[in-house]
């Protein structure tokens, strides 16, 4: 069976086609630019990576051009459109109506779009990207995967916020927490490196990137997460402000005379580590080598609070769990720095766990990087969300005749 995973932003479409036999990538690109100037497609399968330059004005047109370069006698991996068999998409928002992935219909499809002013920013993007495949691969199931699903089965004590009850009922506004498919993903592979069955373990995923949340996964089902509403709040992030004080919204627009856009847009694209920083950079290799090499304070400042906060919400979710088994690193940053995963240990140590420093010294890898003797395991796993929208679609679809 051959799966096709979309993830479709608003200027891209990223694309993985998985053999499910062996769960092999046979090929993955992305189409970036989408309706803006200098547009291209890059490629890769085989070992080798190839580039297409090609003027793209909208989603069905970078779709093509994908499909097209999948069965191209060179560059493709397959002869026909014929031996896709499902396509799998990633859908950034299921607000309460998805607890699971799902085949996608025009019920479904009517779903999104009530979800959209959820996710004004992600699921226009995510819908176009679905019709798109629809047309153009008509015969095959299409099944969504939601970011929001696996968090699902939060407790009101831990979704709802002391707002009146009335504007629950009436808009929804509840934590839904993000990053969903990353930390299933790398819950369930920690039970596995350490053998032990998920049901039985109490585990905090840290998914730090550019974008950043920490999740408590106690007995494989998520019971909290640092994301909300937004995925603005919880940690410190690149341009993400995080956390902060509701009135400071309130007070900058009454200073710097702001409007509701405005002070928005310094909340999710000036903030974080980039604004901490004094605009050094929103990139944490930036920050961090700024900090460690060059001495610069500004960035040893921010580089010190993107720490200190993982590590207060790891604190904090071994206590909502009434303990932890074992804390789990993964994405850009959490796979990548060592400093920063040392950093947060640090910290943590009051709970019997010990980082051994030459285990730490990797990058990209799968690995226990915590002492033998340490109470609490931790590791590195790399996220591999597409594997798991690949896997639920071959469960929904696999019963499914093309």
């Amino acid at each position: 069976m051959k799966i096709l995973v979309i993830n479709a932003g608003s200027s891209s479409l990223k694309y993985q086609l998985f053999d499910m036999k062996d769960e092999s990538v046979l090929c993955s690109g992305i189409v970036e630019r989408i309706g803006l100037n200098g547009s291209r497609l890059v490629h890769k399968a085989q070992g080798k990576k190839y580039t297409i330059e090609s003027a793209v004005k909208d989603h069905k047109i970078a779709l093509k051009l994908v499909l097209d370069i999948l069965i191209d006698k060179e560059k493709g991996v397959i002869k026909s459109m014929d031996e896709i068999n499902a396509v799998g998409h990633r859908v950034v928002h299921g607000g309460e109506t998805f607890s699971g992935s799902v085949l996608i219909d025009e019920k479904v499809m009517k779903a999104l779009e009530d979800n959209i002013e959820l996710a004004p920013l992600h699921n226009p993007p995510n819908i176009m990207g679905i019709r798109a495949a629809k047309e153009l691969l008509p015969d095959v199931p299409h099944v969504g995967t939601f970011d929001t699903a696996f968090h699902q089965t939060l407790s009101k004590k831990a979704y709802l916020y002391a707002i009146p009850l009335r504007y629950y009922t009436k808009y929804k506004i509840r934590r839904y927490g993000f990053h969903g498919t990353s930390h299933f993903y790398v819950s369930h592979r920690t039970a596995e490196i350490l053998n032990k069955p998920v049901e039985e373990m109490k585990i905090i995923t840290c998914h730090i990137g550019n974008g950043s949340s920490v999740a408590a996964v106690k007995y494989g089902k998520s019971v909290d997460t640092s994301m909300g509403f937004t995925p603005l709040e919880g940690l410190v992030m690149g341009t993400r402000s995080g956390d902060l004080d509701p009135a400071i919204v309130t007070f900058l627009q009454e200073k710097e005379n702001l409007s509701y856009k405005e002070i928005n847009s310094i909340l999710n694209k000036e903030s974080g580590a980039f604004g901490l920083s004094n605009g050094l950079s929103s990139d944490m290799r930036d920050i961090e080598n700024a900090a460690l090499e060059d001495h610069n304070d500004a960035a040893k400042m921010a580089l010190d609070i993107y720490d200190y906060r993982i590590a207060k919400y790891v604190g904090a979710y071994a206590a909502a769990m009434n303990g932890v088994d074992a804390i789990t690193f993964t994405a850009g940053v959490g796979e990548n720095s060592a400093y920063t995963r040392a950093d947060v240990c640090s910290y943590l140590e009051f709970l019997g766990l010990k980082v051994d420093p030459n285990k730490n010294n990797i990058r990209g890898k799968e690995a226990i990087i915590s002492t033998d003797d340490s109470k609490v395991k931790v590791l590195v796993v790399p996220t591999n969300e597409e594997l798991v929208i690949a896997r639920d679609t071959q469960k929904i679809t696999q019963n499914i005749k093309k």
